[in-house]
């Protein structure tokens, strides 16, 4: 019984192709949960591979309907050892954003693994099945090579975080009992770079709104009527200019947080953005010039018009349109009023003289802005834990780009949050061609391994 051997065990689990192998049982479920006819789809992958995988590690195992009408199911399984020991929540999510089956490349589908040298495709082998798999196979292999954990485990399972995690916050205020822990231990999103371990402590926030201007019913000749009519394309591209100025720097003054502090900063100087590979190069001369790559996307607020229409762009006609939309959204960092981030607009566009536009705020695409402090203990020892697993100094980001349902687990919950992801930047996660690497999945299970090794032996911090 040592830690070398659950290490080695780790890696030739990868090797001789068991982890592939399940989790290719586990992409095969279509678990779209943007789509309302999935549900059973759903409900079968937490009682068909979730369920037994977790009662065969020794977990008590339960399966509840969502709080909500029309939500999505959860699973919860807890391994209880000792009153005296830590409690971790491990949490998860098996559904998955649409297949897109037809825009994946030839000889690739979304519903089964295809292994092309290091990658391996399939939808959910990033997000977030293949990320699930991995530490439930961690913890599977300290509890065979030690006979039990030397903690507490609980396992949150959901199924609707790609839907918005829609019933999750409900459904954990009234089960804080049965989720109490001292620690969330979890895996979602990608490395800071593919080389390097990552440890985030939250996640920006989110919220989406729609802007619009309806002058008019219809359209009207561009030539009997232009330069008589407003145009709402026009007017709504002026209206989107004096929320950011060309190189998009936020100019709504309640949307700019307050100086980032001191432990923030030194983070991030540890944390250089790098433009990966085979993905999107990264604009140095765009977001707020005074900060840099890393503080812009970890430690600021980004506004984005993530669709713009006016007219009919798929079959444009001669005449001046009458309504333009713009779908828009701020990722937002702790420091933020997320209460006042509509309020704040809509003081804005009416003193830049555009009160025509309406203001609304999207029913879907909220999450909380959270972030555990850099140098909070559990912070330093998972450092040591992952060093120790791997011999890579991992990058600490005070929050993850991203959004996830953070503040369930920080708020409600009221633990220290620490995120250890499995993926990496350019993973084509929620597009087509999903895929994970294998270099990187072996390390992470070795990671994990030892990180859930570690916590046995030493109990996590001495406080915190």
């Amino acid at each position: 019984m040592t830690q070398e051997n659950v290490l080695k065990t780790a890696g030739i689990f990868f090797d001789d192709g068991s982890y592939v192998a399940e989790l290719d049982k586990w992409i095969g479920y279509h678990t779209e949960s943007q789509r309302s006819d999935r549900g059973p789809e759903l409900y079968s992958f937490l009682e068909q591979e979730i369920r037994p995988k977790a009662e065969a590690m020794g977990y008590e195992c339960q399966i509840f309907d969502s709080p909500l009408e029309g939500g999505t199911p959860f699973f919860v399984g807890k391994r209880h050892e000792g009153d005296d020991l830590p409690t971790v929540l491990t949490y998860g999510h098996g559904d998955v954003i649409l297949g897109q089956d037809e825009l994946w490349r030839e000889g690739l589908e979304p519903w089964k693994i295809v292994t092309e040298g290091t990658k391996i495709y399939g939808r959910g082998t990033a997000d977030n099945k293949g990320q699930l798999c991995i530490n439930m196979n961690a913890l599977d292999m300290v509890i065979k090579e030690r006979g039990h954990l030397g903690f507490n485990s609980i396992l949150l399972v959901e199924t609707g975080e790609e839907a918005g995690s829609r019933g999750l916050p409900e459904f954990a205020e009234q089960n804080k009992e049965l989720l109490k822990s001292d620690v969330l231990i979890a895996s979602d999103g990608p490395r800071l770079t593919v080389e390097r371990p990552t440890i985030s402590l939250g996640t920006r926030g989110a919220i989406n709104f729609n802007l619009i201007i309806d002058y008019r019913e219809g359209a009207h000749h561009s030539g009997n009527w232009g330069g008589l009519l407003k145009d709402p394309g026009i007017v709504m591209a002026h209206a989107l200019a004096c929320i950011t100025d060309s190189r998009g720097q936020i100019k709504v003054p309640e949307w700019r947080p307050e100086t980032l502090t001191d432990d923030v900063r030194e983070a991030l100087e540890d944390c250089p953005v790098v433009s990966p590979d085979n993905g999107p190069h990264v604009d140095v001369d765009w977001g707020e010039e005074s900060l840099t790559p890393a503080e812009r996307v970890y430690g600021w607020n980004s506004f984005a018009v993530l669709a713009f229409k006016t007219g009919i762009p798929e079959a444009p006609v001669n005449a001046i349109a009458g309504i333009a939309t713009a779908h828009c959204q701020l990722r937002y960092v702790v420091g933020t009023d997320a209460q006042d981030i509509i309020p704040a607009l809509r003081r804005h566009l009416d003193a830049h003289g555009f009160e025509m536009v309406e203001l609304k705020q999207a029913e879907k695409g909220f999450f909380a802005a959270t972030r555990l402090a850099p140098k909070h203990p559990w912070v330093n020892w998972l450092k040591v834990a992952i060093e120790n697993a791997c011999g890579k100094k991992p990058a600490v980001i005070p929050n993850s780009g991203g959004s996830l349902p953070n503040d369930v687990f920080a708020d409600i919950l009221d633990l220290p949050t620490l995120w250890i992801p499995h993926s990496y930047p350019a993973c084509s996660q929620h597009a087509p061609d999903e895929h994970i690497l294998a270099p990187l999945t072996r390390e992470a299970l070795q990671i994990m391994t030892n990180v859930f090794w570690d916590l046995g032996e030493s109990g996590g911090p001495k406080s915190g």
